[in-house]
């Protein structure tokens, strides 16, 4: 899988950006703007973002994209934004939160679809605390970042919970079932 590796002034920057876009949210309930040019040149390549926001160690928002359709800074900008203000499973934030969020950024490589046999097969592939996953049956999708082993730190528990994230039972198999991994380059 291709891995881009940021430099320190370019995961500082993006951070930044993340926190710049919440707060211009905030003031405006718009994404703050960007101007690509203002940017190293390997924060404008497209790449697949998510923002996750903590407060107090607790989620407190997370969105993102499984694939790259926006320049990297821009894409971080929107999901910053969206994060504090769209997670449907939170209200919207408000300004009091700001100085006491954390910015998670997780910046996606490409995917790649994982070949198995049985959901054994699948189980013994997956590699934890590396992979994040995409799961896809019929028109049902759902991912967890590789992040998430850090509370489910099983192979087989860690695909159960992804199927029920997508809206199957957690022993349902089929045949159709598509997987896909990729890995993240995490800026905290």
């Amino acid at each position: 899988m291709a891995h881009m590796s940021l430099n320190e002034n370019n995961r500082r920057s993006l951070l930044d950006l993340a926190y710049r876009s919440i707060e211009f949210g905030l003031k405006t309930g718009y994404p703050l703007n960007i101007n690509l040019r203002d940017y190293a040149v390997e924060l404008a390549q497209q790449r697949a973002t998510f923002v996750t926001l903590e407060k107090n160690h607790q989620l407190r928002g997370c969105i993102g994209m499984l694939d790259a359709v926006l320049p990297l800074a821009e894409d971080i900008s929107e999901n910053a934004f969206s994060a504090a203000f769209k997670d449907p499973r939170f209200p919207p934030l408000e300004r009091f939160e700001l100085k006491e969020l954390e910015i998670h950024l997780s910046i996606l490589s490409p995917s790649v679809q994982v070949e198995f046999t049985s959901e054994e097969d699948l189980i013994s592939q997956i590699r934890p605390e590396i992979d994040g996953l995409i799961l896809v049956m019929d028109t049902r999708k759902g991912t967890f970042l590789p992040s998430v082993w850090q509370s489910i730190p099983v192979a087989d528990q860690f695909l159960r919970h992804l199927k029920q994230k997508v809206g199957l039972a957690k022993n349902f198999w089929s045949d159709q079932i598509k997987v896909y991994r990729y890995t993240t380059e995490i800026i905290n």
